[in-house]
């Protein structure tokens, strides 16, 4: 695991523990994809983010044109007060258990 993706979700005022349903439920589809290790989190009642490391960049292209970035896409057309903020980046370190 090299690179990764940094995201950046607001949801509206009131659609916090939706959002947060959203992102439990993609859990199963991020399982699907093998080469994938994702962590979602919430920072607050409307501040969320998602951690997704990768093998290569195929993973990471095959991750942002995959179901879950479909259902991220639905989920921001209602509860999201903007778009979610989307940033590749390369890891540093890693320490994996």
């Amino acid at each position: 695991m090299n690179i990764g993706l940094l995201v950046n979700i607001e949801a509206k005022p009131g659609y916090g523990d939706q959002v947060e349903a959203a992102l439990r439920g993609a859990q199963q589809l991020a399982e699907q994809e093998h080469d994938t290790v994702a962590c979602a989190f919430r920072q607050d009642a409307t501040t969320f983010g998602v951690f997704d490391t990768f093998t290569d960049e195929q993973g990471r292209q095959g991750h942002l044109h995959g179901p879950i970035a479909t259902a991220l896409g639905d989920v921001a057309q209602t509860m999201l007060s903007s778009a979610p903020v989307i940033t590749p980046v390369d890891l540093l370190g890693l320490k994996v258990p």
